[in-house]
């Protein structure tokens, strides 16, 4: 039953205008505000947590900086106190490259030149016990005595297609990652072995690439094998101080298999090396003797489909075991190993996938990490015990949290926010109860203003999953309008952009006021829904991230006025493969894309990442196929902007080349821009507010029809 109080016209007309004036206070935001980030008080800029002095006291730098040591505080958690904070004075020496030397820094200030070539040394490394210094130059791997200088040649058959101690091009890209700006040697804990890879590029295809630079230009050659090439070849090699003696680990190097990044024993007696086959669907993990060579087993997985890399191995102290993090059951979990490799416990588990482990609490069996178990599109902080029991939940709302946890793991840091709540910083102890709120990113004008707010969305598919996404409406959206769309996406295998978090952007909110509906979309292999979804995409890229993209666009069309002429996606990289392929394969749902250094065919992609999800084009010539954006090329009936860096190194011009030429040969209407000299992104601040404004320009033209305001747009 209702409950039915009668209003007069009178009261009713009072309510009417008493929300309108209230909506005709709120503040409009400036072109200036929006577009040339001039100064608002409708968020307010956060402190940066630059971690932990010590277990009570976290480091808070200068406001939306990370400023490290200078202008920085140490707070106490309890009290709020502020002192200045001073890094600990360094302990011994650190090594760095000066004027393509390297020079050695005493604590004292007072530096010692180490080398003297012409050419520029990489990555000098200090010994743990800070006594030598290793790097890589001209192939060989080197060794310097810091207190006498002498210095050491470990190896001496580097040449341009074999590096010591320097990784290959795809080694750097995809297994090692580009953090270690190609370093791949490790000394061991005690400092009395130096163990490094050994690369052998002779069969990796060669790869140029053309610098359009002077007069004549020139070409710049990378060792670059695409999917079913020749790999490099590669061995493990151990280098024993004391004895002088060089060691193989025993692993054959002519077999066509990878070495992932492999982790020192906290002892210093045995390497953990990493092992896949080719297939990339089994890992192994060896304990390998740096003494002798000798290899013992001690990890073995096999999916049906591909595996990852362990990022870390955690090993607990007084040989307890190691703890990994795997999706071997379908979602990502811990598990807590012994030092023989048999299984103790599964720490988590559960439908949800755990993102990061956060510290191990040995003395009371606890373990400490980040999951997306209460929302996908949500991390949470939780800590359980050792056998998996005992779960506890020390986030709380429905946000998203960013947490920095103390050494000893007595307090953390939380930055939380939702798509609908600016960021707040707080600190907790290890409970989840609250110490001390510390800043709140709210501004006092943030009520004040007009502004176009962002909602968290799921769509329901035909087989169950529920697809998430974000949309933001126009500012003055209207039930029953027409609207076109912008979609901006990555779109790659657990590489999801769909998160419920705060993110206030200026351009955003010019595009909402323009009358432009904005979305973020996730598909079922974007990591939302474990390796379960992610399986689904095997060997057949693009068919699924499609299905469940045109899904989702067709809800957008239903339910909130997006315009089906004026569908618009536009990504870069593996966003790029999808903004063309939407556009060829998809052509009867999506009618304008900007395909930045996309790859349109992945028979032209690197061979580890390529065939962990497509296996060769030799034994899948249909996935291949139906994967190229080359294969549905005749099907474009849109506008297609296809965008590249002439010296793209990762993914190659090339790429773009062969899609404009077939386009070309098939009569097709599309544009193209070139970038000269630029990578994979870009790296000309000029070149970037180029591409920055064409996209603008774009956008003017065909999804608004009017002219582009170029005075707003232009900066002071």
């Amino acid at each position: 039953m209702k409950l039915f109080i009668p209003v007069s016209r009178a009261t009713m007309l009072a309510l009417a205008m008493t929300a309108f004036a209230a909506n005709a206070q709120k503040k409009q935001l400036t072109t200036g505000q929006m577009l040339r980030n001039e100064p608002n008080k409708i968020v307010a800029p956060l402190p940066a947590i630059n971690g932990w002095a010590d277990d009570t006291h976290y480091i808070k730098g200068t406001f939306g900086r990370r400023s490290g040591g200078g202008g920085s505080t140490q707070v106490d958690v309890l009290t709020g106190a502020e002192t200045p904070y001073t890094p600990p004075p360094a302990k011994g020496t650190t090594v760095a490259i000066k004027d393509r030397d390297i020079y050695l820094t005493k604590v004292d200030g007072t530096e010692t030149r180490l080398t003297k070539t012409a050419d520029v040394e990489q990555n000098p490394t200090l010994s743990p016990d800070g006594s030598k210094v290793a790097y890589t130059f001209g192939g060989n791997l080197y060794i310097i005595d810091v207190a006498t200088g002498k210095q050491s040649q470990i190896t001496n058959d580097g040449t341009d297609v074999i590096y010591n101690g320097y990784a290959s091009w795809v080694y750097y890209e995809e297994i090692l990652g580009r953090p270690t700006q190609y370093r791949a040697f490790w000394w061991s804990p005690d400092s009395k072995n130096l163990a490094w890879m050994h690369f052998n590029d002779t069969r990796v295809p060669m790869f140029p690439i053309y610098n359009s630079e002077g007069q004549h230009g020139f070409t710049e050659n990378t060792r670059y094998p695409e999917a079913g090439d020749p790999n490099p070849e590669v061995k493990m090699g151990f280098y024993n101080l004391a004895g002088n003696k060089i060691t193989w680990a025993d692993f054959d190097e002519k077999a066509d298999t990878y070495l992932g990044t492999p982790f020192w024993s906290p002892d210093g007696t045995s390497l953990w090396m990493q092992w896949m086959n080719r297939d990339q669907n089994n890992l192994k993990v060896y304990a390998v003797s740096p003494s002798t060579g000798a290899k013992k087993e001690i990890y073995n997985e096999t999916q049906k489909t591909w595996l990852d890399w362990f990022d870390d191995i955690d090993f607990l102290k007084d040989n307890q075991g190691f703890i990994v993090k795997t999706d071997k059951s379908g979602w990502m979990h811990l598990y807590w190993y012994g030092m023989d490799g048999k299984l103790k416990s599964q720490i988590t588990s559960g439908n949800y996938t755990v993102t990061g482990l956060k510290h191990i609490d040995e003395k009371n069996k606890l373990v400490y990490f980040t999951a997306r178990k209460e929302n996908s599109a949500r991390v949470d902080f939780y800590k359980v015990n050792f056998n998996g029991k005992g779960l506890v939940r020390l986030t709380s709302g429905q946000y998203n949290h960013n947490i920095s946890l103390s050494p000893n793991g007595s307090y953390f840091t939380d930055s939380y926010s939702n798509v609908a709540t600016p960021t707040k910083l707080a600190v907790y102890d290890n409970k989840g109860k609250l110490v001390k709120d510390i800043a709140d990113s709210k501004g006092e004008e943030f009520n004040d203003y007009e502004l176009a707010t962002t909602q968290l969305l799921r769509v329901k598919t035909s087989d169950g999953f529920d697809l998430p996404l974000t949309l933001m409406l126009p500012t003055n959206y209207q039930a029953g309008k027409k609207y076109p769309l912008i979609i901006s996406i990555y779109g790659g295998p657990n590489a999801g952009t769909v998160m419920d978090n705060w993110r206030f952007s200026g351009q955003s909110q010019w595009w909402a006021k323009e009358g432009i509906i904005q979305v973020a979309l996730d598909h079922r292999a974007s990591g939302h829904f474990g390796k379960m979804g992610q399986n689904y995409i095997y060997k057949d890229l693009g068919k699924w991230e499609m299905a469940d993209y045109i899904t989702m666009v067709k809800y957008l069309e239903d339910k909130y006025g997006a315009d089906p002429k004026k569908i618009m996606i536009t990504g870069g990289s593996y966003g790029g493969y999808i903004s063309a392929y939407a556009l060829t394969y998809g052509a009867d749902v999506f009618t304008h894309g900007i395909a930045n250094f996309g790859v349109m065919d992945w028979s032209l992609y690197d061979s580890h990442y390529t065939e962990r999800y497509m296996g060769t084009p030799k034994n899948n010539p249909e996935g291949y196929k139906s994967s190229s954006v080359l294969t549905h090329a005749d099907k474009l009936k849109g506008v297609l902007r296809i965008v590249h860096g002439t010296m793209d190194d990762n993914v190659h011009m090339q790429n773009s080349i062969q899609l404009t030429s077939k386009l070309q040969d098939l009569g097709k209407s599309f544009e193209f821009m070139l970038y000269s000299g630029q990578r994979h992104g870009f790296r000309d601040p000029a070149k970037a507010a180029h591409q920055q404004m064409e996209t603008n320009k774009f956008i003017y033209k065909y999804l608004l029809e009017k002219p582009y305001p170029e005075a707003d747009f232009k900066r002071k």
